[in-house]
């Protein structure tokens, strides 16, 4: 068995806290605690990744995402932190007044690209390729920090979770899926000490086929890269499908009034793509007509998401 080392850039151990709504109690993993700048889960899977990078002294980095992603802005803040230099390529458009994680991004100054939808779809061809031509040493990390070594930022999780709680008293962890990272450590590293919790992954991209292949895949490449001697149990995973049908940048008031009766019971937010969708899954299939829910909540981050949708969170 190989462990990877890493980088310490997020703030761990994350907090976990009871709340209770609409009469429900359950847990709520708060892994929008991780950082501030670096905030939400890709912290973790980039502390594997930049490591990586500064050991193979590479020059610049390179890595992908929406023009609000959470994961591009985290990166070009770890990159910066690291003395290295990033470049984005971001599926929209350039704005002259930028909103959220685009604004970090610029304020950053890092190198952007922005591709259109169609282009984005061979998004990672086209920075196969521009790291080809570059004279300078470059890495790429995929979207979401999404890889074999990128994903034991989650298997760290669960080992980090256990620490925390007694494994028999929660009997599966709920989670946005977008890249499908993030599951994918969690089923691989449930799978590696030894809980039976159920992985549902609430899928705001990919189809649900999509999504099951890919958590899989990356889950199966790092037990085998790693020597993990553990196969993921492709029963243990349930994408809830059905949870982002309005389009990945989009959100309805049904979902966005969800978001804010919660916020305004608990002091929560969720952001519009990840989280809130999330969180209306969950209420559905978990919470509505019960006392208690033995489902994880995990709170990935997102907040910068929301101020590109302001008018839409303060509508009535």
């Amino acid at each position: 068995m190989k462990i990877p080392k890493r980088d310490l850039l997020a703030n761990l151990p994350t907090p976990i806290e009871k709340h209770s709504f609409d009469g429900c109690s359950f847990l709520m993993k708060r892994d929008d605690f991780t950082g501030s700048e670096m905030t939400g889960n890709k912290v973790r899977k980039l502390e594997y990744l930049i490591h990586d990078a500064k050991q193979k002294k590479v020059r610049t980095i390179f890595t992908c995402g929406g023009d609000q992603s959470n994961h591009a802005r985290a990166t070009a803040f770890a990159a910066v932190k690291a003395g290295i230099k990033c470049k984005l390529f971001l599926w929209g458009k350039d704005k002259t007044v930028a909103e959220g994680n685009l604004f970090l991004d610029k304020l950053l100054g890092v190198e952007i690209k922005f591709l259109n939808k169609s282009d984005y779809s061979n998004v990672n061809e086209i920075m196969k390729v521009e790291a080809a031509k570059s004279k300078e040493k470059v890495y790429v990390i995929p979207s979401g920090g999404s890889s074999p070594l990128g994903i034991w930022g989650y298997i760290n999780f669960v080992s980090e979770l256990a620490n925390q709680i007694n494994p028999r008293n929660i009997k599966g962890i709920l989670t946005a899926a977008g890249s499908g990272g993030t599951s994918a450590g969690l089923l691989l590293g449930s799978a590696f000490h030894g809980f039976n919790w159920k992985i549902y992954a609430v899928n705001v991209l990919q189809t649900k086929a999509e999504m099951e292949e890919e958590i899989l895949r990356l889950a199966s490449e790092c037990s085998a890269n790693y020597n993990l001697k553990v196969k993921p149990d492709s029963k243990n995973l349930v994408v809830l499908d059905g949870y982002s049908a309005e389009g990945y940048k989009k959100i309805i008031p049904e979902k966005l009034d969800l978001i804010k009766r919660f916020a305004r019971s608990s002091g929560v937010v969720f952001d519009p793509v990840y989280t809130g969708k999330a969180f209306y899954a969950y209420h559905d299939k978990f919470l509505k007509d019960r006392k208690k829910s033995n489902i994880l909540f995990v709170h990935t981050g997102g907040i910068f998401g929301v101020f590109e949708k302001r008018k839409e969170y303060l509508s009535s």
